[in-house]
């Protein structure tokens, strides 16, 4: 299977689009930093008090949901399986292994909706 110049173009637009993307980021919160500066700045020049420092751009720690583990453990668990399904019917005449591949996001659903039930029974 060879690849065209399409898809080589492809890629490039996405790294691209990633890599803009995080530029822009990067240069909206450090612009907003920089007006955060002057203002405090222009407070001191006056002898304001100073006014608090928004700290939006820190983010808020938040308590972790609960079902984040039960959701992500259900989606590679199903994900893995059908695909070792699909692989191994497809692989049917040759009787390869290969269906043997998605087994660690099988074993990362198990695990993490183990986790989930052991977190749940020690909170009880």
């Amino acid at each position: 299977m060879s690849a065209t110049i399409g898809d080589g173009m492809t890629a490039l637009a996405l790294a691209g689009g990633i890599v803009g993307y995080t530029y822009v980021k990067h240069w909206g919160r450090q612009k907003r930093i920089e007006i955060i500066h002057q203002e405090r700045m222009e407070a001191m020049e006056k002898g304001i008090p100073l006014p608090e420092f928004p700290l939006g751009l820190a983010q808020e720690r938040r308590s972790p949901d609960p079902t984040d583990l039960p959701i992500w453990g259900t989606v590679f668990l199903s994900l893995s399986v059908g695909a070792m399904i699909v692989i191994y019917y497809l692989t049917l005449p040759a009787r390869s292994h290969d269906w043997i591949a998605p087994l660690p996001l099988a074993f990362l659903g198990v695990g993490f909706i183990a986790l989930h039930l052991l977190q749940a029974k020690a909170g009880r």
